[in-house]
């Protein structure tokens, strides 16, 4: 895709995803997308909700734990809270590498994502498909302390690599150069809880937007060789649960997470 081509007249995850939370940074393509999913699946914006706090969730426990360096791949258009912003209220000094390939996604990155803390918070335009170019970037190599711990944040887009072996490949060499102690935090799309939520994923499809549902044991395949922390592979509201996600339906929440440590 030619730099600064937003390709307006076709749907992108990231701003059908920033439609359903209810943001202004879309077009015509990606709100038809959207309302089309959500005649199959009314309850998306709850599950995305979840998911943005499983995501906070899960940085806040590894900051607590002493992580200090992040690697959010697959980004996504700013919506609040940031990563960023959750890891630097705990860890003020934390460096945050964030990655996407949108060029809307990475005018805003630019515009809005900015340090709460003193560490550093840089955005990388690369491929999740390509861990090469992102493992040898200068915000990378240079920004982070590769002798120290990293945490690979993989949130709601593993479910755009359809294969997977393909997935396990990706995870596999994004955390390769990272130390021990160093841990993978993701979240997947899944149906197990409702099989009406195959024709969301037949909307994205056939708008040209590639996405697979897993199962739990199919997500649970992704942490192989890495240690998953409790409570294990779990729909995303069941993650550490906090007073938002007391009372959210199961049936409503399509996302499992899981973090593991290398």
């Amino acid at each position: 895709m030619p730099p600064g081509d937003l390709q307006t007249d076709r749907p992108h995850s990231a701003r059908i995803y920033d439609y359903l939370l209810g943001g202004k940074d879309n077009f015509e393509a990606d709100r038809r997308a959207a309302e089309q999913a959500l005649q199959h699946t009314p309850t998306l914006p709850i599950s995305m909700k979840a998911n943005r706090r499983f995501m906070a969730k899960a940085v806040t426990l590894l900051a607590e734990r002493g992580v200090r360096q992040f690697l959010d791949v697959g980004t996504g258009l700013p919506t609040s809270p940031n990563l960023h912003e959750v890891v630097q209220r705990v860890a003020p000094d934390a460096t945050i590498v964030y990655v996407d390939n949108d060029p809307l996604v990475l005018t805003h990155a630019r515009a809005l994502l900015t340090p709460v803390g003193t560490g550093a918070v840089s955005y990388l335009d690369a491929d999740l498909r390509d861990p090469g170019t992102i493992l040898t970037s200068d915000a990378v190599t240079e920004g982070f302390d590769l002798s120290r711990p990293v945490a690979v944040t993989l949130i709601a887009v593993l479910q755009h690599v359809t294969d997977d072996d393909q997935a396990r490949d990706i995870i596999g060499r994004l955390m390769a150069p990272f130390p021990a102690g160093s841990a993978l935090a993701l979240s997947v799309v899944t149906i197990d809880n409702d099989e009406a939520g195959q024709g969301t994923v037949n909307t994205y499809n056939q708008n040209g937007v590639p996405v697979v549902a897993r199962s739990r044991a199919g997500v649970e395949s992704l942490f192989t060789g890495f240690t998953l922390l409790d409570p294990g592979v779990v729909p995303v509201h069941h993650w550490h649960p906090t007073a938002e996600d007391e009372g959210v339906d199961d049936a409503a929440v399509f996302m499992y997470g899981g973090v593991a440590l290398k």
